[in-house]
């Protein structure tokens, strides 16, 4: 026992020693490093400082060092003397797991090196530096759907304004008012307020910029140039637009190449060290339409009140034009995003339930009174209008409330939901490049609740993104997975389903005969188009936003006119659209 215990003691004592004498080689050889490698140690740790230390100028060196590591950027670099301590090799590892490596002679005086720009490369000039640049095909086109540009590189000239010099707001207002209207001499004085540095009023395209000539000599002012993506032309602006930034820099940074280079002090090339050749990237394609946006800006642009149109090809789930006025811009994306109740657009979704679950057909007979009292909510008509007795398919067409209200109390609690989910409306989709939300229709569970769901108001919400895709889920006779970028796919929280054909084709009728003789008989004259009218009460109930959305071809689409009062200034903005782009429309 006292033997084996001895054994145990001795051998963390051996291992003791031999760390110990090891401790001293380890030493021994730092001791032993040659100012070359003491500096490559150094380099290598990026430690620009004690790798000046090193030298025999440690403020120029610090300079290069650390303007050298700046402008490689992400890069590591591992740097190694050899034996008699002449030369330095770097080894720059690059993104992307590109390596550019060289060599460059030192020399020592005493236990320093000599300082001299060669070091960091054998080109290098006085003040120079290396400099890691990425070559981009910045002339990549974003594109809509038939490969016409959509997005592109612009240079444009950025103007700004010294807070200093406020009292210059009026004038710069005024020489902007042609290309940039919603600039005023007060938005420039409210965004100068309480800022020192110069604030950033307005960026200018290219011919803008031309149009108000030079605005230096306006005090204060300053403008800068530099390259932006932006739509190809003013009128093809859009919310959907905002994301597709990213996807287009993925694709160029992808293909990008580089250049790694020795610059002088004023950053021109000296010398190229290493060129990593890039490739052609594709175009990024979209589902959007050139035209059909540049027609949906059109028709949105004659509202003053707050206004949007969102369009969707059924047969591929394309969103093909997002259109926002100015009123409507100032809120933010809320075409995609703003949820609003849908009225009697709504009545889509209650007609769908009511033939699924077999409580009317399309031909059932139903009262339309003036009003109706279901509980304690008393539901009227527009102005109190009485149908009598009239087919469903009619009630529909005349946007009957009171009909529609009936129907409701006969469904089950979460039919409206399903049913509504069933046309993409309360489904949470992500679609690459865009940030949506369709709408909430919750469980109703009670015939109050049951009754305003069924007109499509209480708690029930829609955006314009949702209610567009209602109608190409209608279409497409199956949910309709919304996409904006061609190759990038949607998900969703939920897997489509069909709605059937029996139910979309019995709908569809009722929509053509609300265009034929009901109330959206103003669009008429519009071949093959079915629509339904929307107004939907808010706040007081004194006002109401009005809406219509419709299918024609292969395109469904969903206007709505904030604080409309009625379903009119709705069908004027869609039947100015549908005139407008009847060349361009897809036809299924």
């Amino acid at each position: 026992m006292e033997l084996s215990s001895v054994r145990t003691m001795r051998a963390p004592a051996a291992a003791l020693l031999s760390l110990v004498m090891g401790a001293g080689f380890v030493v021994a050889c730092g001791a032993d490093e040659s100012p070359a490698q003491k500096l490559a140690n150094a380099l290598t740790r990026h430690d620009p400082d004690a790798s000046a230390d090193l030298t025999s100028a440690p403020d120029d060196a610090r300079k290069t060092f650390t303007d050298t590591f700046d402008g490689m950027g992400d890069a590591t670099v591992n740097v190694a003397a050899n034996d008699d301590g002449t030369e330095l090799t770097w080894t720059w590892s690059l993104p992307r797991d590109r390596t550019a490596t060289y060599t460059a002679r030192v020399e020592t005086s005493g236990d320093r090196v000599t300082w001299a720009p060669t070091i960091i490369h054998p080109n290098a000039p006085e003040g120079g530096r290396l400099l890691y640049s990425e070559l981009k095909a910045y002339d990549t086109q974003v594109t809509d759907r038939q490969g016409r540009p959509l997005l592109t590189w612009q240079e444009v000239s950025v103007v700004s304004l010294d807070p200093a010099r406020a009292d210059s707001a009026a004038r710069l207002a005024q020489r902007l008012n042609r290309v940039a209207p919603d600039v005023t001499a007060v938005s420039i004085r409210k965004d100068l307020a309480g800022k020192i540095r110069p604030q950033t009023v307005v960026a200018l395209r290219p011919d803008d910029a031309a149009a108000v000539g030079d605005l230096t000599r306006i005090g204060g002012v300053s403008v800068r140039r530099e390259g932006r993506l932006i739509t190809a032309s003013k009128n093809v602006k859009s919310p959907a637009t905002a994301g597709l930034e990213d996807r287009w820099r993925e694709v160029i940074d992808a293909a990008a190449g580089a250049d790694v280079n020795v610059v002088d002090a004023a950053g021109e090339a000296v010398t190229r060290v290493q060129r990593f050749e890039g490739t052609t990237p594709d175009p990024v394609r979209t589902w959007m339409d050139v035209a059909l946006q540049q027609a949906a800006n059109a028709a949105v642009a004659k509202e003053k009140r707050p206004t949007m149109l969102v369009a969707i090809r059924p047969s591929t789930g394309g969103i093909l034009a997002v259109a926002q006025n100015d009123a409507a811009d100032r809120q933010g994306p809320i075409a995609l995003t703003g949820l609003y109740a849908p009225g009697s657009t709504f009545k889509t979704v209650t007609t769908a339930a009511a033939l699924k679950s077999g409580v009317a057909t399309i031909d059932s007979r139903l009262p339309c009174p003036g009003k109706q009292r279901f509980g304690d909510r008393t539901i009227p008509n527009e102005d109190e209008f009485d149908l009598g007795v009239v087919p469903l398919h009619t009630a529909f067409a005349q946007s009957c409330n009171t009909t529609m209200a009936g129907l409701s109390t006969k469904l089950d609690d979460d039919a409206l939901t399903d049913t509504a989910r069933t046309f993409g409306l309360g489904v949470d989709y992500s679609v690459p490049g865009l940030t949506t939300i369709t709408g909430k229709v919750p469980s109703a569970d009670s015939d109050a609740h049951k009754v305003e769901s069924g007109i499509g108001q209480g708690r029930v919400t829609a955006s314009p993104f949702g209610m567009a895709l209602v109608e190409a889920s209608l279409a497409a006779r199956k949910t309709v997975t919304p996409v904006l970028i061609q190759g990038m796919a949607t998900t969703a929280d939920s897997d489509p389903s069909a709605i059937g054909s029996p139910v979309a084709t019995a709908i569809r009728s009722a929509m053509r005969e609300a265009v034929t003789s009901g109330t959206a008989g103003s669009l008429r004259d519009i071949s093959g188009l079915g629509g339904k009218t929307g107004t939907a009460e808010y706040g007081d109930n004194k006002h109401a936003h009005g809406w219509f959305a419709g299918i024609v071809g292969d395109l469904a689409f969903a206007t709505l006119v904030v604080g409309g009062d009625s379903s009119a200034p709705a069908l004027t903005v869609s039947g100015d659209f549908l005139r407008s782009s009847e060349g361009s429309r897809p036809r299924g």
